[in-house]
Parts: C-alpha cells; sequence; structure tokens
C-alpha cells in the first residue's frame, strides 16, 4: 500500500511550562496540532502535493489519528536565549517533481536569520538528490524570489517560530509540514 500525501499546510507555535514536556505540548497546542499521534517523517516533498492554508487543513485532522510530520523543535530554560525552531520547503515549479523540506533548529538567530537558513537547506539538498550543482548566493533570484537548479525553477518558503526564554522554567519552539492524505 503507498502512502504518499496529498495535500500539507505549515503550522508553528510555543509554549512555556516549568517542565520541558509541558513545554512542548503547549508548543504542539499552540500550532494547532496536540491531538494528534505524531510521526516524524524525513523531507521529500511529495510531486503533485498541495500545500493548503493551516486553517483548512486543522479541520482533517481527528482526535488521535497517526499524522505525519516533518517537525523542527527547540527547547531551553536559559532565560533570556533567543531560540529558533524552522521547516524550510523547496519545490519546483515542475508539479511532476518532488520537492524537499528541512528541519532548522538554532540558538541565537532572529525569525528571518532561520527561516531563510531552513529554506536554503531545503533548496540544497534538493538540488543534490538531483545531481545538481547548488550555490545559494548565485542559484537565488531575488527579483523573482526563486532558485534556479540547472534548469529547473524552484520556488521556496518556510514557517518558523522563534522565542525569548522566560525565567519561568522551559520555552520551546516548533515548526512543523504537516501531510494529509
Amino acid at each position: 500500500m503507498e502512502m504518499v500525501p496529498k495535500k500539507v499546510f505549515f503550522t508553528k507555535g510555543a509554549g512555556i511550562h516549568r517542565d520541558e514536556l509541558r513545554s512542548f505540548e503547549l508548543a504542539l497546542r499552540d500550532a494547532g496540532i496536540e491531538k494528534q499521534n505524531l510521526v516524524y517523517v524525513s523531507s521529500i516533498f511529495p510531486p503533485g502535493c498541495k500545500i493548503i492554508p493551516k486553517s483548512q487543513g486543522l479541520t482533517k485532522l481527528l482526535p488521535g489519528s497517526i499524522t505525519y510530520t516533518v517537525m523542527s523543535r527547540c527547547a531551553s530554560n536559559e532565560p533570556r536565549r533567543l531560540i529558533a525552531a524552522s521547516v524550510g520547503c523547496a519545490v519546483p515549479t515542475d508539479k511532476k517533481c518532488y520537492g524537499y523540506l528541512s528541519e532548522y533548529h538554532a540558538f541565537g538567530v532572529t525569525d528571518k536569520q532561520a527561516g531563510d537558513y531552513a529554506e536554503d537547506l531545503a533548496a540544497a539538498m534538493l538540488a543534490s538528490t538531483l545531481g545538481l550543482e547548488f550555490d545559494e548566493d548565485k542559484s537565488w533570484d531575488e527579483n523573482k524570489e526563486v532558485y534556479h537548479l540547472s534548469n529547473k525553477v524552484v520556488r521556496s518558503l518556510n514557517v518558523t517560530q522563534s522565542a525569548i526564554v522566560t525565567k519561568n522554567g522551559y520555552t520551546t519552539v516548533v515548526a512543523a509540514a504537516v501531510f494529509l492524505f
């Protein structure tokens, strides 16, 4: 039985609690996916998979269901520490081709820095699997906001959550691509 997702949505969240596991659960709640049994999968964006809005995707989830996701997660209990979690996506404009998703988490980087890095990672990994050379500085078209990989045009996006850790315990941030069948 082949299980190839037909749709995906992107979500993010942050949670704070004295217990690390509870802060993670609160981050999942903030992202709207706390009622799922999450299964982490690796990074291929299926050919023909449609990106849908989070609001639409959340209505398709049933509590307790097995839900496949590419997720990035970062947590800390060090007050004033900046944390970030990001999922980058690189998808060829040719819908018959697969794309790539990347997970990136870091300390001390902004939303923009983490998101840009996650997008570069996704584009670089896609180029690698296609056997193409990739230089993010030369491949990125600033005006059109797409990557050019050989003769393929690749659009990219990211979902990123950052937070500054409070003194109230743990802060956790998550970013996820959630697959639907």
